[in-house]
């Protein structure tokens, strides 16, 4: 199948945004699922603390190089046939770690798979967000966490399905289903219509406006916006990555940054890939460790699919501010229960509600926002640059977070109540920070953002040379 002959379809936008966000479902089954596998690996193996950080954080290693080598792929390939190579490297790293006969093997067999989740993490946002109309950018940027946290979903809810028998080897295998389904749906859609420009191809560009954003759409005055924010980035240098610390784009990658580093320092992961554990070492059963991980997966689905409907109308910054602030009331909560609650039955209900709760505000804000955000804020020229760097530092955030969490929950260290508390603090910060630099970009084409950025770096140069 051609480009051209995908680019000329008249493509159903229903079908052009699910098969766009069903990369998401790989990345939320791969993060989700080791929370299923590790209570029956560990036994299997005798895994210490460390070792259950290894094999937890070897998925966002594989995914640092999955995202450095995506801002590269984004330009030569495409958005679209670079996220049909994830699906592939996905499929073959999931085959591997489900027939991996040894330790060793399974933590190579995930590296794999998170070079796959590295290339379509940081490049599926930049499609919904080229594909979507400004009113509607922000619910179609949150449709990729919602497939996130469905995948998610689907992992605990295989793990809590095949407990009884533990076979966690069938447990990875469900992540084949979602990438060849990514995959062959793949080849039926379009690139995006700013890609098809900057490579000579207007005329499918405009067939895929046409289909993306239906009749309300003026082709002619989007590609005209288009070609003028493709000639401006032609009148300078080629991209590098030493162009992100430019004056003009600087900000908005410190923000990139920002959302990058705090939605994993918000404590998410080690909730999503650690509860069940967190549970079975407060003396809880393992399947009814599993359930509660349900519990947690419906949860973070719910309030994700809720955002869609609200993000475009109250704005990215407020949803942030009003996450941060369930985040820390709840973390806080956590740790009490854990230090002052003695009875095992109570203090495990009593941390299901507090999790739910805490997944709750992040799925408000830090869940659905950030994706959304880091591929507005970017110039044309430096958005996949842009996003790959951001990638690289949030799968940097998740491997740390997830190689530590065992650690620092160790009761000889700052134990489980301990650690609550510390990324309570972590949130109050992120509040700060959040309120003082992050920019409100709800309503705005893309093309308008950094037509903006550019002209508040050209007001700010002549202050400064007065």
């Amino acid at each position: 199948m051609t480009q051209t002959a995908a680019a000329r379809r008249p493509i159903n936008r229903t079908t052009l945004y699910f098969f766009g966000a069903l990369g998401g479902i790989l990345f939320g089954y791969d993060l989700g699922v080791i929370s299923g596998v590790l209570p029956f690996i560990g036994k299997t193996w005798n895994l210490t603390g460390w070792d259950k950080g290894v094999i937890t954080a070897s998925l966002s290693v594989g995914a640092i190089i999955g995202a450095i080598f995506s801002s590269r792929m984004n330009e030569k390939l495409g958005r679209r046939r670079t996220i049909m190579v994830a699906a592939v490297i996905v499929i073959i790293g999931t085959v591997a770690a489900s027939a991996s006969p040894s330790f060793a093997l399974l933590i190579i067999s995930r590296l794999v798979i998170g070079v796959g989740i590295g290339l379509s993490s940081s490049t599926v946002p930049t499609y919904l967000s080229e594909l979507a109309p400004a009113r509607q950018r922000g619910a179609m940027g949150a449709l990729n966490q919602i497939f996130i946290v469905l995948g998610i979903l689907i992992a605990f809810l295989v793990s809590y399905g095949l407990g009884p028998s533990g076979n966690w080897r069938l447990m990875f295998a469900g992540a084949v289903v979602p990438a060849v389904i990514l995959l062959v749906g793949l080849i039926f859609l379009p690139e995006t219509p700013r890609w098809l420009v900057a490579n000579g191809q207007e005329e499918h560009a405009r067939s895929v406006l046409k289909s993306s954003h239906g009749t309300s759409v003026n082709v002619d005055e989007e590609i005209s916006t288009i070609r003028e924010v493709i000639r401006l980035d032609a009148e300078s240098a080629k991209t590098r990555f030493r162009d992100l610390w430019a004056p003009m784009v600087r900000p908005m990658l410190i923000v990139a940054l920002l959302l990058a580093v705090g939605q994993q320092f918000s404590g998410v992961n080690a909730v999503n890939a650690y509860f069940p554990t967190m549970l079975i070492g407060l003396g809880f059963a393992t399947q009814a460790a599993l359930l509660s991980g349900v519990l947690l997966g419906v949860t973070k689905f719910l309030f994700t699919a809720w955002v869609v409907f609200v993000v475009d109308r109250w704005g990215r910054k407020p949803l942030l501010l009003i996450g941060n602030v369930l985040m820390v009331i709840t973390l806080v909560a956590a740790g009490f229960i854990v230090i002052e609650v003695d009875d095992v039955t109570t203090k495990g209900i009593l941390m299901l509600v507090a999790m739910v709760l805490y997944l709750v505000g992040y799925e408000l804000g830090w869940g659905a926002v950030v994706w959304v955000m880091m591929a507005e804020v970017f110039p044309l020229k430096v958005r996949a640059a842009g996003m790959g760097i951001s990638s690289v530092v949030l799968w940097a955030a998740t491997g740390i977070i997830s190689a530590i969490f065992p650690i620092i929950s160790d009761p000889g260290a700052l134990g489980l109540g301990g650690s609550m508390f510390l990324f309570a603090g972590i949130n109050v910060v992120l509040f700060g920070l959040t309120k003082w630099l992050v920019p409100e970009t709800k309503g705005r084409t893309l093309e308008q953002i950094e037509l903006d950025l550019r002209g508040r770096h050209k007001a700010r140069a002549k202050a400064e040379a007065a």
